[in-house]
């Protein structure tokens, strides 16, 4: 099955801004997918008209199998959104925030008290949850609206900019979360996240939109796999001012004591050292993994030389 099915969809808001043209996009039923591209490119609309904050000007969006012009209200119910903004009551409690959210999806009290309980506790808030939501921290609020989007245990999870404000400690015992949901729940996760490394470790498949159209829609394995290049963090002896100039690739100077290093995926490793043996020292070396980060700058990049 699919989660998602969207066919020539397509929105211009009233001040005239096409936010979306033609836009085609499924997800697959228990996929983790990053809907990926830089602000103001339509994410945020398109998420907007899955979950109805936003009306569409034509084309069809299927959730669930379930057409969102024929029965949205049986639609919505199979999605859990977590958006980038705290929207809940701060005078209240987690507890009565979950257990309140449950109520309006039907789910009878006293399951969704266990379930509360649940979420709670698998998401390190238990023992804050008679505290006044007012007094989490950042990183608390964050896990409470998670909780809240699962509490009616919905098909489909989604996430926008879920990781935003959130310490690295905190942010990897939140998607470890996520990812034992998605892999034991079967729930599809939907991700938009401006830190593309953690989509590069997290999904499996990705879209990239920009200026309303999508411009890739493929594996995050097979779009890795079309890099020509290799990119490499250097710690060196020197202290530079200036990267030095290499025969072959782009060296540049992230500190006096720092380089990075791209070169062509066919250069060898034992040629770039030739090359350096020269110039500096180096202490040691590590390779850059987040390549997703080139490839989305390489193809937003592409779109706007298309004059698009």
């Amino acid at each position: 099955m699919k989660s998602i099915q969207i066919k020539g969809l397509n929105k211009t808001y009233s001040n005239g801004h096409v936010a979306l043209k033609d836009v085609n996009l499924q997800v697959e039923e228990g996929d983790f997918f990053a809907l990926l591209g830089p602000n103001g490119a339509g994410k945020t609309t398109i998420l907007g008209i899955l979950t109805s904050l936003v009306n569409k000007n034509s084309g069809e969006v299927k959730v669930n199998n379930v057409d969102i012009d024929v029965d949205f209200d049986l639609a919505k119910t199979f999605i859990g959104i977590v958006p980038q903004e705290f929207n809940f009551n701060i005078f209240e409690t987690p507890f009565q925030i979950i257990v309140r959210q449950a109520g309006y999806y039907g789910v009878p009290r006293k399951e969704a008290e266990k379930r509360a309980e649940f979420y709670l506790k698998k998401l390190g808030l238990w023992d804050k949850k008679d505290n006044k939501s007012m007094m989490l921290s950042g990183g608390m609020k964050r896990r409470l609206m998670i909780a809240r989007a699962l509490i009616h245990e919905p098909k489909i999870l989604i996430l926008d900019e879920p990781t935003a404000g959130v310490d690295i400690e905190l942010r990897r015992e939140m998607w470890k979360f996520i990812q034992d949901i998605n892999k034991t729940k079967n729930i599809t996760i939907i991700l938009t996240t401006h830190y593309l490394e953690e989509a590069e470790e997290l999904c499996k498949n990705v879209a990239i939109i920009n200026k309303g159209e999508i411009v890739e829609n493929t594996s995050i394995k097979e779009l890795l796999r079309r890099a020509n290049f290799q990119t490499f963090i250097l710690d060196i002896k020197e202290n530079l001012k200036i990267p030095p100039r290499l025969k072959k690739g782009e060296c540049t100077l992230i500190d006096s004591n720092t380089l990075e290093i791209k070169i062509p995926k066919e250069e060898s490793i034992t040629d770039l050292f030739k090359d350096l043996s020269e110039k500096v020292h180096v202490i040691s070396m590590k390779n850059k993994t987040n390549r997703l980060e080139e490839l989305f700058l390489d193809l937003t990049k592409e779109k706007k030389s298309n004059g698009n």
